[in-house]
């Protein structure tokens, strides 16, 4: 299907008019008519609205031109299969299984392996075959892709264990030992904080993705530190309960 027949077939099938789906939309009733026409077909950030109001993928809504793949496992992916941000949006680039609201399941290949080679195996597919396949796709995708620079996942262990020594010669008052760093999309951390001119202003790339933790402060229950790190600098927050009031406390290049 094409797009204008997709929309024109999501609308009537949730009992809109052009009228109401356009007032959702913030646009004119034209607008919508030229879509379903195959006149034009809306901008990305009309797409993204769509795809909240029918609770679909961008990806389903062009008419699914890429042949989605989790960039973490490799499973080919439906939109029933699809991970979604904390914002309710859909995550086209990995599965829900593997990616759920800003954290990844997965920091270790061997695990995700060793998970997959039991639950995958069957009377066609040995065990050691899942293994041996799995080998050989993870590397491939994006989401491993990351380790290739700092020499496999062996030396990304050692890496985060290296960052999390250096939270914690920090010193923070009322912040706890770090003991653990999770993978964290940039959408996830990414807080809009104010700088000393008194600007708002998100610090993080939305799409990037980052090692970070939450930890609740020793001293005050109401606060909880937001550690944020890569290659290049450490980032310590604290705020209050849904992340409310942040605060950028240390921002330390590596």
């Amino acid at each position: 299907m094409k797009t204008k027949e997709i929309i024109w077939a999501l609308r009537n099938k949730a009992g809109m008019s052009q009228d109401e789906l356009a007032e959702k939309l913030y646009v004119t009733r034209q607008a919508v008519s030229r879509w379903e026409n195959g006149e034009t077909i809306p901008n990305t950030e009309t797409l993204k609205l769509l795809s909240s109001i029918f609770d679909v993928s961008i990806n389903t809504l062009l008419g699914s031109p890429r042949k989605l793949i989790c960039q973490c496992c490799g499973m080919p992916m439906e939109d029933d299969a699809l991970s979604k941000e904390t914002d309710g949006n859909y995550n086209e680039e990995y599965c829900k299984w593997c990616y759920s609201e800003g954290e990844f399941t997965y920091d270790s290949m061997d695990d995700l392996i060793s998970y997959c080679s039991t639950h995958m195996a069957n009377e066609s597919f040995s065990s050691d075959e899942v293994t041996s396949y799995m080998k050989k796709l993870l590397p491939t995708l994006n989401y491993w892709k990351r380790y290739e620079s700092l020499g496999g996942t062996e030396k990304f262990n050692e890496f985060k264990q290296q960052l999390m020594d250096e939270f914690n010669s920090l010193n923070i008052e009322g912040m706890p030992e770090v003991k653990s760093l999770n993978a964290l999309v940039g959408t996830y951390v990414n807080l809009e904080v104010r700088l000393p001119n008194g600007k708002m202003m998100k610090l993080l790339d939305d799409h990037a993705t980052y090692l970070g933790t939450q930890l609740e402060s020793v001293i005050d229950e109401n606060f909880c530190f937001g550690l944020v790190a890569n290659m290049e600098f450490l980032m310590v927050f604290t705020y209050e309960a849904e992340g409310e009031n942040p605060e950028l406390i240390v921002y330390k290049r590596r």
